[in-house]
């Protein structure tokens, strides 16, 4: 029997497609769903729907349950719909009437909601502290290899000299902006929906507020019906952090692969990071890093995916909503794996010196050349066709001496300034806060 079966049996083709990989993905939300029932269920004491000694079967059994999630010994029956049944049949069979009671003044709709919600939160903030081992990194290799030059390319194409520095410097700062991003997401996140039931509200006198502060969200989301409008957008938005991280990794990954390059030569991996041919026996393929470049061009496209699934829905529940999850959680645990994987392989880098010294890089040096005249008091397009001629002509001659102080220049990366910048952004989530009080409901 399902909760909502009343004495109709359903088909079980139309069972088995309907329920779908629901039951798997909902694995990911037990711990969140147990956290939900212990907040709600204390507002329905306070407000004279459940008895205390309800209440204290209630609680005492979900917690016994959130440690059997914890130490991987729960599972969601084959004859079970999803995890909220699971619970909920759990709590009956162990403490009996008590557990019937727990659904009064909620629907799956905003159960599974606040599920999210709580899920979200928590994955959101496994990936900042996988983007802050990414950034330490970063920056710490920015200033290492600080003064080794290395090319800069515009089109692909030699441009300007740059430097490791600034190399591994830019893709730290690129962070910060991510980091931006997905604290949008947790902002989204962080509103309570609990308490507007299948998206209309109940005419229990619900007391939201209670349950915003046990589960240590910032605030509500006050329209029952925004509630409910909510999910998929929720979900969009999440992406759309998660695909700026991303983003930043594919780009990264794509300089390794170009850098590792034997025509490039600019960096190196010790063998057994790389893998082989088996065919041409001198190949070193970065393989990891196209993996992380294809991974996250994948989790790049997961916000259009999310979108397209939504689109021209009316407002109120539908069942498309269910197969979010599909798409969704396994982008956390693959763009997790991708930082770490990055962080893993640069504590193994190994950068090449002396790069600039090859001749082919000596018009890297053009535009220093021009600003040297310019300093002398040549006007700079005077400047700039002079150094032209003597290109085309072979006659020029590079000054390989770099002088670029200004601010997140080669001479002045301002990693300090970057990394208080991160450090802002990182300190803005306010974790404790929610781990203070999800810690406080488990008591």
């Amino acid at each position: 029997m399902k909760i909502w079966q009343k004495n109709i049996n359903v088909d079980t083709f139309v069972e088995t497609f309907t329920v779908g990989n629901d039951r798997d993905m909902d694995m990911h939300l037990a711990a969140a769903d147990v956290l939900g029932s212990l907040a709600h269920t204390r507002m329905l004491n306070s407000i004279g729907l459940l008895p205390e000694d309800d209440l204290n079967a209630v609680q005492q059994e979900l917690k016994t349950i959130y440690k059997q999630i914890a130490n991987k010994e729960f599972n969601i029956e084959e004859s079970v719909e999803d995890v909220h049944s699971q619970v909920e049949m759990l709590l009956t069979q162990r403490i009996g009437e008590a557990g019937k009671k727990i659904h009064s003044g909620r629907s799956r709709n905003d159960q599974v909601l606040v599920d999210l919600k709580l899920y979200f939160r928590s994955e959101i903030e496994s990936l900042v502290q996988d983007v802050d081992a990414l950034f330490s990194t970063l920056i710490g290799l920015s200033e290492k290899h600080k003064s080794v030059l290395i090319p800069g390319y515009t089109h692909l194409q030699i441009a300007m000299p740059s430097s490791f520095g600034l190399w591994f410097g830019a893709y730290a700062e690129s962070l910060v902006d991510d980091l931006e991003l997905l604290k949008a997401a947790w902002k989204v996140c962080n509103k309570n929906p609990l308490g507007s039931a299948a998206g209309y509200g109940s005419s229990f006198p619900l007391d939201r507020t209670m349950t915003t502060k046990l589960l240590g969200f910032d605030d509500l989301n006050y329209n029952v019906v925004y509630a409910q409008m909510g999910r998929g957008k929720t979900e969009r938005i999440i992406a759309q952090g998660m695909s700026a991280i991303a983003a930043t990794l594919a780009k990264f990954a794509m300089d390794v692969c170009l850098f590792i390059n034997q025509n490039f030569g600019f960096i190196s991996f010790p063998a057994h990071l790389t893998t082989g041919s088996s065919i041409m026996p001198h190949k070193k393929n970065p393989d990891v890093f196209e993996l992380i470049r294809s991974r996250c061009n994948k989790i790049q496209a997961l916000p259009n995916e999310i979108a397209l699934m939504t689109t021209n829905l009316p407002s109120g529940y539908h069942r498309d909503l269910q197969l979010l999850k599909e798409n969704l959680f396994p982008a956390f645990q693959s763009l997790s794996d991708c930082l770490k994987i990055t962080s893993f392989m640069l504590g193994h880098i190994t950068v090449k010196n002396n790069i600039l010294e090859d001749p082919k890089y000596d018009y890297l040096f053009s535009v220093e050349v021009v600003n040297n005249e310019v300093l002398r008091g040549v006007p700079f397009r005077e400047a700039y066709r002079n150094i032209g001629i003597a290109i085309d002509e072979g006659t020029f001659q590079p000054s390989k001496e770099v002088h670029h102080s200004h601010e997140g220049s080669i001479g002045n990366l301002c990693n300090e300034e970057i990394k208080r910048m991160f450090e802002e952004v990182k300190n803005s989530f306010h974790f404790e806060k929610v781990r203070q009080a999800l810690a406080s409901l488990l008591q």
